[in-house]
């Protein structure tokens, strides 16, 4: 699989001075890793939950999403940037729970990062300087808006980079470059005589050739798709991924300023929704519903006029005017 998770693997396996090779049955980030919202954050709604339940899994979950973060910042900061995200409050009770929520998140990403985020602090906006930040925000019941920061990436253009850089010769000393190729789809698992995964047979969909990759370890980083490559190497195998689908709607770029972002904390049936500013456009989203696994997911007309009926709640916009503006 040659999404982030695979070409992440081909760099560890490559700067440890292993021989590896990656396959990609379509191209590079052609997947989930190129169908994000866009944002590398740490989860503040898990972090509330690992309160709530008093979870400690959900808040070490929090802790290294923090921590990466923070890394994927420093290590490429030519296509990473601090997104503030305003967060809309309604209730006069909600400022102190939000602000505590807000500031532990702050907080907790200092202590794993040694206080070097790199990000802002966040801050409280009046109910007039939310509707400046974000000038298409509703001022209906609005009493202001708490601002935090999360970090914003191309995701599909840091999954090529990866790709790239395991592939890139003699890169630091006793690095092995990856043979890195996409277009290339596995066909078959291949086994010895003692019944264990030596390998698998690839078939080159450009040159519609086939040929084999053997090696002391297969890593199945095939997203979705990795009950597939399971029942090549055991077709007694019990499933174990249940295929979910998001979906993000494009607007102009005009719903959302080109520094600001929007989180809704909860929608009418306890839902996030964000509506970011990328690539000049607006990206609003996101859903997660049971789906039928494809590599080519349509959306579903149900969670589109979900995502629209839940902005014109939100927004100074209303509903009519928002499917016309819809552009994919």
């Amino acid at each position: 699989g040659g999404g982030a998770t695979g070409c992440g693997v081909a760099i560890d396996a490559a700067s440890r001075g292993l021989k590896c090779a990656v396959v990609e049955r379509d191209d590079f980030a052609s997947g989930t890793s190129s169908r994000s919202t866009k944002l590398i954050h740490g989860g503040v709604r898990y972090l509330e939950a690992a309160f709530k339940k008093l979870d400690i899994g959900q808040f070490f979950l929090v802790c290294e999403a923090l921590e990466e973060r923070s890394h994927m910042m420093k290590a490429a900061p030519f296509q990473s940037r601090p997104l503030p995200i305003v967060t809309p409050i309604y209730t006069y009770w909600q400022i102190p729970y939000f602000w505590a929520g807000i500031k532990a998140y702050d907080w907790i990403a200092k202590l794993v990062c040694c206080f070097d985020t790199g990000m802002p602090e966040c801050f409280y906006a009046s109910r007039a300087n939310s509707k400046f930040l974000f000038p298409l925000l509703s001022t209906k019941g609005l009493t202001g808006s708490l601002v935090y920061y999360d970090g914003q990436q191309n995701d599909s253009r840091m999954n090529l980079f990866l790709a790239l850089t395991a592939a890139a010769p003699k890169w630091i000393e006793g690095y092995e470059a990856a043979s890195v190729a996409n277009h290339c789809e596995v066909q078959k698992v291949l086994k010895d005589e003692k019944g264990q995964v030596c390998g698998v047979q690839v078939r080159d969909l450009v040159k519609n050739q086939s040929f084999e990759l053997r090696g002391k370890v297969v890593v199945n980083c095939t997203g979705p798709f990795g009950d597939q490559i399971r029942e090549m190497a055991d077709p007694k195998y019990q499933k174990l991924i249940s295929p979910a689908a998001g979906v993000h709607v494009v607007m102009p770029r005009w719903y959302a300023p080109p520094n600001f972002g929007l989180i809704i904390p909860e929608t009418s049936d306890k839902r996030v929704l964000f509506y970011l500013p990328w690539e000049g456009n607006t990206i609003v989203g996101t859903t997660d519903t049971k789906s039928t696994l494809t590599s080519l997911p349509s959306p579903d007309t149900k969670d589109v006029e979900w995502i629209l009926r839940e902005s014109a709640r939100f927004l100074s916009v209303d509903l009519e005017d928002l499917r016309r503006d819809v552009k994919s």
